[in-house]
């Protein structure tokens, strides 16, 4: 009898499922021991939090004052022949700017001394006569009456002499106003009438002059910060001695290289503002301030503490406030809150949060979050400018 075994060959669904089930779990777990072994840690930038010596802060809007200027005129009439210099030059002390035609008085000034000359001449020839007249009064020459005249001749003779003198002194003055010198050094502004113009003490400011060195900067005080200044510096002397350091921010946001020295408070508050102008002084030997320029005034206190600084560019902000991702030394990256000071150009001040020597992510920040693993690359920022670059010799 003929048995059909071919069954006990063929295998059941059950056991090809199972098997593939086990096969598959057995791959998908080798890949992804594999691709957990082959993924690389993220490689971000990062900044080492550096120490500043920082004082107290306060800020002012301001403006810049010249500390000398002078507006150029005309003292005597005449037609303008000379203009020795380009407008918006730096000129010096005593250089011609403009000269006008001299010719007509130079000819007052010619007759004033020949006008002299004469009465000197009468004079003399007075006083001679006089002489004379006394010798022989004596002697009964001459009359009380001749020698009265005698004495009336010399004595306007000389009151001649120095109307001459006078009017020879108004001439030679006449004369020097036909030439216009600067009173100081500075900067010389647009010039309002061309050569050949006949310009006269009524006419406009021929030009004005500014001096750019050293340059005022202007600035507001309320009356309850004054009167506080005057207590706590009632003993200081001199404005160098005053424990405070005076810069600059420009309207471009980089930092006056030059410190300010205070050098005015007004003596009255203003009653509508309640506030107290005060002045401080700086150098300015490249020029780069120049008057009316708007400023930011920055009064910090020369007594210091230690305090961080962190780059802008590491700063977020989310609802809990401000916050950086710090990398630790096992290069895990946590959020961490801070708070933050004063702005120092491209810098924050940090008053808590992170301390010295902590690492802070600059670049990359898109590809990490709180807990992961990275890969740090310490980079610099310029305080500055905030431009980032890489440590020198790496």
């Amino acid at each position: 009898m003929f048995v059909n075994t071919s069954k006990s060959y063929k295998p059941t669904f059950s056991g090809v499922s199972l098997l593939s089930i086990i096969l598959f779990g057995v791959v998908s777990c080798g890949q992804a021991e594999q691709a957990k072994r082959v993924a690389p840690a993220p490689a971000v930038s990062v900044y080492e939090l550096k120490v500043n010596e920082i004082g107290s802060y306060r800020e002012f809007v301001a403006r810049s004052v010249a500390s000398k200027e002078v507006d150029l005129r005309a003292r005597v009439e005449g037609e303008l022949i000379e203009r020795p210099f380009e407008e918006g030059s730096v000129v010096e002390k005593d250089q011609v700017l403009l000269k006008i035609d001299p010719a007509a008085y130079q000819a007052s000034l010619d007759s004033a001394k020949a006008d002299l000359n004469s009465k000197v001449a009468g004079a003399d020839g007075a006083a001679r006569d006089l002489k004379r007249g006394k010798e022989v009064a004596g002697e009964g020459y001459i009359s009380q009456s001749d020698l009265d005249k005698l004495i009336t001749n010399d004595s306007q003779a000389k009151a001649a002499v120095k109307v001459a003198k006078s009017t020879l002194d108004k001439a030679q003055l006449n004369l020097s106003y036909t030439v216009i010198k600067a009173p100081f050094s500075g900067r010389i502004g647009k010039v309002n009438y061309n050569v050949g113009t006949v310009i006269s003490p009524t006419s406009n400011t021929i030009a004005t002059l500014t001096a750019t060195n050293p340059m005022y900067v202007s600035f507001q005080v309320e009356e309850s910060d004054y009167v506080s200044y005057l207590q706590s510096h009632k003993n200081t002397q001199k404005p160098e001695d005053l424990s405070i350091d005076i810069s600059l921010r420009l309207p471009n946001n980089t930092t006056y290289s030059e410190k300010g020295l205070l050098t005015f408070a007004d003596t009255k508050i203003d009653e509508g503002m309640g506030t107290v102008e005060l002045r401080a002084k700086f150098d300015n030997p490249n020029g780069i301030i120049v008057p009316g320029l708007f400023v930011t005034l920055i009064m910090e206190g020369k007594n210091k503490e230690s305090m961080a600084l962190v780059p802008q560019v590491a700063v977020q902000e989310n609802q809990q406030g401000k916050f950086v991702l710090v990398v630790n030394a096992d290069n895990k990256v946590s959020q961490r809150l801070v708070k933050l000071g004063r702005r120092m150009n491209a810098m924050w001040v940090v008053e808590s949060g992170i301390k010295a020597n902590e690492r802070v992510i600059i670049e990359g920040l898109q590809k990490v979050r709180t807990g992961v693993e990275v890969k740090p690359i310490s980079k610099i920022v310029d305080p500055l400018t905030g431009t980032i670059s890489d440590l020198l010799g790496k």
